[in-house]
């Protein structure tokens, strides 16, 4: 009985494991603005397909790192590479969907949404220039709003990071005192304040300390339930973190005009922009091998097309048709993708 029991599993054994012969075990490693959207697609992908999506949430930088030393089969980075180092490292570069950067504080009796902030007043609150939440400048933007004698602790991430760089690279736009003595990139000198590794980092933080104040990807502000600043945007018009103040600014792309899909979205035009917006890309090797990279971009398409209800759910946007097209043309002349397998 013992003997038949142990073959009868044993056989079971060999066929699950011919079963999943065939699934692919794909690796990637980058941002994490967009890990809570990449994670749900992950799980309704391994369960329609059996393939399994093995994602390492280290920050761009990691991200850029890992698939320019061949140890990732895709990356994801919320800040474009140029052209030349695209080209220069051997990478394809796409977005995947358009994320959102938000501001979040933790003040007491302040709630989500009771107070805005616009640029120049950010800028100087990370500078160091604005040191108490009843500070002159954010009491003229919150006259109706009781702010407390409280310290700012400003928090930032201590990881190489694309939130970090569309976060900067606004500040840069709105201040030129930022754009002068810090400037934009993954990483930059801050002039005070603690660092948290990644959006999750950013956001425990936040919670933590009273009187902080930090930058996160939308999706952050909903799973742990931030208190979240409004912003006035470019158009000097107050705008509310929602998915049609980000469609909003998203509308402003134009990839069709750019190389290697090349686009930053910080403080775009429009009174209903949300102005810290971003597009969030992936890069692929062109010399990786061939079959490991169509499972890859069958995987990318997928989310593309499939993956937009859990984007939404999320409030990411997603990109649209015509955009997708122009993503697909890329893959078949860069890597070969034939769509009509698909």
């Amino acid at each position: 009985m013992r003997t038949h029991l142990v073959t009868a599993l044993a056989v079971t054994a060999l066929s699950f494991a011919a079963a999943n012969a065939q699934a692919a075990d794909l690796t990637g490693a980058g941002g994490t603005a967009i890990y809570p959207v990449l994670s749900k697609w992950a799980d309704q992908y391994k369960k329609e397909t059996g393939d399994s999506i093995n994602y390492q949430a280290i920050g761009s930088g990691g991200g850029i790192k890992q698939i320019e030393s061949k140890t990732v089969l895709f990356a994801n980075t919320d800040m474009p590479l140029k052209s030349e180092d695209v080209a220069k490292n051997n990478l394809v570069q796409f977005p995947q969907v358009i994320i959102s950067i938000t501001p979040v504080v933790n003040i007491k009796g302040i709630k989500a949404g009771e107070m805005v902030l616009d640029g120049p007043t950010l800028a100087n609150i990370y500078l160091g220039n604005i040191k108490e939440w009843d500070d002159a400048a954010i009491k003229k933007l919150n006259p109706t709003v009781k702010l407390p004698h409280t310290a700012i602790t400003t928090v930032h991430r201590a990881d190489g990071s694309g939130t970090t760089f569309n976060f900067t690279n606004y500040l840069s736009k709105v201040s030129a005192d930022w754009k002068s003595k810090v400037g934009d990139g993954t990483a930059v000198t801050w002039p005070n304040g603690v660092g948290g590794k990644g959006n999750a980092g950013v956001a425990q933080y936040v919670q933590k300390v009273d009187g902080s104040i930090g930058y996160v990807e939308y999706a952050y502000v909903m799973e742990n339930k931030l208190v979240y600043t409004d912003m006035i945007n470019a158009a000097e018009k107050h705008v509310k973190p929602t998915m049609g103040a980000f469609q909003a600014a998203a509308a402003n792309a134009d990839f069709s005009k750019v190389k290697d899909f090349y686009l930053i979205l910080t403080n775009q035009p429009g009174s209903k922009s949300w102005p810290i917006t971003a597009a969030t890309y992936m890069l692929l090797r062109k010399d990786s091998p061939a079959d490991q990279n169509q499972e890859a971009l069958k995987f990318l398409d997928w989310a593309l097309k499939k993956g937009q209800a859990q984007a939404k759910a999320l409030d990411y946007v997603p990109l649209p048709d015509d955009v997708i097209k122009q993503i697909e043309a890329h893959w078949a002349k860069e890597l070969a993708w034939k769509t009509a397998m698909h």
